[in-house]
């Protein structure tokens, strides 16, 4: 099934997206995050979109052909659930089932706490309910001190985080020096035999940066298990044009968030899909209690882990879209495709 282009324009902001499926279709909207686009989900939009959704991916602001923007409040979650908000009205829909991973997972537990009548349903992988849209704050209590002593990561895996806000235009500098080797790099699938060892992103201020003292990306093997060929150049080109401004700009608003998400449900009534991977250290839920408050707070909660790294729709489609029909056929029960 053809996955075709489009765009949504308003006086604020131009949404790029690519679409799958019906027109009259239930309406899916998969979120994606850092340093992705909506090719993304290239292995989610025809499957879905051959079941009979209107399964639409956008290019978050700053990415792909999306606007992209200067400034870092303009890549704050206030703009962004705005833009959601500004594409689910232009697709003359009432509301969605939202699926998020990575920076689009924040998004989309935002427009289920502060816009539940706009989803039918969410969907996330990898980044637990009442985590990173909640502040960086937050990530903290659930860091494994047997593995990151408090003297020696006092802030554990999420380390890298803190080099954005100290360090911006290195990091920003260094991503952009060769965009197709960064994305070659970072597309990798999980290892388990790193469980139990410091992740990569705990050491990145000590280490000077993602990559050390080196002023570009490595020139890693492609993981094939992970990204063709073509994926990479269809990431390396958008990246190479737009930059990385406003990718890492995401993680230069958490005052901002914060205060954003001040209002938002802390509970959720809807139907909710969490998606874990076991081999993502980062985003660690197998183990720790990152994920504990979603458990708590979301009263229809559905819950897998995979045996994956942290980009578990591209290393595990055929699982990730299993879960997802199985979910929305049994869980989002008025939401399924109505054919004949």
């Amino acid at each position: 099934m053809d996955i075709t282009p489009h765009y949504v324009e308003t006086t604020r902001h131009r949404t790029h997206y690519l679409a799958c499926g019906p027109e009259s279709g239930p309406l899916l909207i998969f979120v994606h995050g850092w340093p992705e686009l909506s090719h993304s989900w290239r292995h989610q939009l025809p499957v879905f979109g051959a079941l009979g959704f209107r399964a639409v991916a956008p290019d978050m602001r700053g990415y792909g052909r999306s606007s992209a923007y200067t400034e870092f409040a303009a890549y704050a979650q206030s703009e962004v659930v705005a833009d959601m908000l500004e594409l689910l009205a232009a697709l003359g829909r009432e509301r969605a089932v939202w699926i998020g991973h990575d920076w689009g997972s924040p998004t989309v537990w935002l427009l289920a706490s502060l816009h539940p009548a706009r989803c039918a349903g969410v969907a996330n992988l990898c980044v637990p309910f009442w985590t990173l849209e909640r502040g960086f704050d937050t990530l903290l209590p659930h860091i494994d001190r047997g593995i990151y002593p408090q003297d020696e990561f006092p802030v554990g895996q999420w380390d890298y985080q803190l080099f954005y806000r100290e360090s911006f235009a290195r990091a920003t500098q260094v991503f952009g020096a060769d965009p197709y080797r960064t994305v070659k790099l970072l597309f990798r699938k999980g290892n388990p035999a790193d469980a139990g060892q410091p992740a990569l992103t705990s050491a990145v201020r000590k280490n000077g940066g993602w990559f050390g003292p080196l002023d570009a990306a490595p020139d890693l093997p492609r993981d094939a298990d992970v990204v063709t060929e073509e994926d990479l150049q269809v990431y390396a080109e958008a990246l190479g044009r737009n930059g990385f401004f406003g990718p890492d700009a995401y993680y230069m608003n958490d005052a901002a968030n914060v205060a954003f998400s001040a209002p938002a449900a802390r509970y959720l009534a809807l139907p909710v899909l969490f998606l874990g991977a076991r081999y993502d250290y980062v985003c660690e839920t197998a183990t720790s209690t990152l994920a504990h408050a979603m458990r708590l707070r979301c009263s229809n909660l559905t819950e897998h882990v995979f045996d994956s790294g942290h980009w578990l729709a591209q290393e595990r489609p055929r699982e990730v879209n299993a879960a997802l029909a199985r979910w929305l056929a049994t869980k989002v029960t008025d939401y399924w495709p109505l054919t004949g």
